[in-house]
C-alpha cells in the first residue's frame, strides 16, 4: 500500500497472513492473502466498526462474496498492540484452514 506520494507505507509488524502498515492518521491491517484483489468499494467493517476496503470474491457456484482487504483503524483510538490482536485472530484462523486442507504443509 502507498501513501499520496507513491511511497510504500512502512510496515510496522508482519505475520505469515497479515501485514500492519503506519498510514498517517491509521494502522492499517491488511489480509495479505487478499494480494491483488481489486477495491470494489470502502465500507464500515461489521466486525471491527472501523473503515475497511472490501472486494469480491465467488465460490464454486459463482456466488460473489464480500471480503475485507484492509482495514483503517484510527491511531486515536487504537494502538499498534489493539490492532495486532485482531491481526493474530486471521493469522491463526488462516493457520487452521491451512492444517486442515493442506495437513502436510
Amino acid at each position: 500500500m502507498k501513501n499520496n506520494e507513491g511511497r510504500e507505507l512502512p510496515v510496522l509488524q508482519k505475520g505469515i497472513f497479515y501485514a500492519i502498515r503506519d498510514g498517517p492518521i491509521d494502522l492499517i491491517m491488511e489480509d495479505k492473502t487478499k494480494r491483488g484483489l481489486t477495491v470494489q468499494e470502502r465500507s464500515i467493517d461489521e466486525k471491527y466498526n472501523v473503515d475497511s476496503e472490501k472486494g469480491m470474491i465467488y465460490d464454486m457456484d459463482g456466488i460473489g462474496h464480500k471480503v475485507g482487504i484492509r482495514w483503517f483503524f484510527p491511531k486515536d483510538k487504537y494502538t499498534l498492540e489493539n490492532v495486532l490482536v485482531h491481526a493474530k485472530e486471521m493469522e491463526e484462523r488462516y493457520r487452521k484452514i491451512r492444517e486442515e486442507t493442506c495437513p502436510d504443509y
